[in-house]
Parts: structure tokens; sequence; C-alpha cells
């Protein structure tokens, strides 16, 4: 029986809170971080604030497409060995890597992961011992209802 990757609907719901924490993140690090002035100008005369560590280090890696490539491997992985916790650092190194300056790299590593709802888990994979097929019952107007 071919089964394909599909998280439950928890794993799902954890799903969309990882990948919206992770781009709202991105969005805060790109658009209060590193493009306002004011924090480069502090960042850039040397004070010692976190802010200016997260900046220095953030760019540090888009700088060296780091974001992006860290996406596409770990998207790669997931399609070869679907795992979730695989998928959700890959889909917040994704939306870090649409974000922050590393568009093509991240761009595939999604449509990677998009590739991967539609590959099976594993050719021969059996479903657990607790699961049977599902019982259906008779429609509401059968004569068991009455």
């Amino acid at each position: 029986m071919n089964r394909s990757f599909l998280p439950s609907p928890r794993a799902t719901n954890v799903l969309v809170a990882v990948g919206l924490i992770a781009l709202c993140y991105a969005m805060y690090i790109r658009y209060m971080l590193i493009e306002t002035s004011s924090i480069a100008l502090e960042c850039d005369a040397g004070l010692p604030l976190a802010r200016c560590t997260v900046r220095a280090v953030s760019m540090l890696l888009f700088k060296n497409q780091l974001f992006g490539i860290a996406a596409l491997v770990l998207a790669a992985v997931h399609l070869v060995r679907p795992n979730l916790y695989v998928f959700a650092f890959a889909l917040a190194l994704s939306a870090f890597g649409l974000v922050l300056y590393n568009n093509g790299l991240a761009a595939m590593a999604a449509a990677l992961l998009v590739v991967s709802f539609a590959r099976p888990a594993a050719a021969s994979t059996t479903p657990p011992e607790g699961e049977e097929a599902p019982q259906t019952t008779g429609p509401a107007s059968s004569r068991a209802f009455r």
C-alpha cells in the first residue's frame, strides 16, 4: 500500500505555526534590523547590542547564501526520506531564505517541499498495527438507525 507523506492535523497546525513564525521573524530581521539606517549606524559604531549581533549573523548567513543552501539540502533530504522534523526545518529556512535575499535557492527548496506531498513515503509501508481500515456506517436513512 503506497501512502503519501501527509502530516496529521495537529502536525499541520504546528507546521503552519513554524512557517508563520519563521516568516515574521525573517521580516523583522530584514525590515527592522538590516534595512533601518539608524540601527545600521548604531551597529557600525560598535555598540554591543543583541540586535547588532543578530544583524551581523544574519547578514553573514545571507551573503554566503547559507539560508538557501541549507533549505535546499534539507528539502532534498526530506524528498528522499520524508520526516516531519526535517520538513519543519526546511520550511523555516525556506521562509528565511525567501525574505532574506536568497530567493532562488529558497524557492527551489519550497518547490521540493510541495513536491514531497505527492511522493509516497515508502514503497512497501504498511499501516501501523493499531490502525485498521476505516469502517463505514450505513446512511442515516437506513433501518439500523430506526
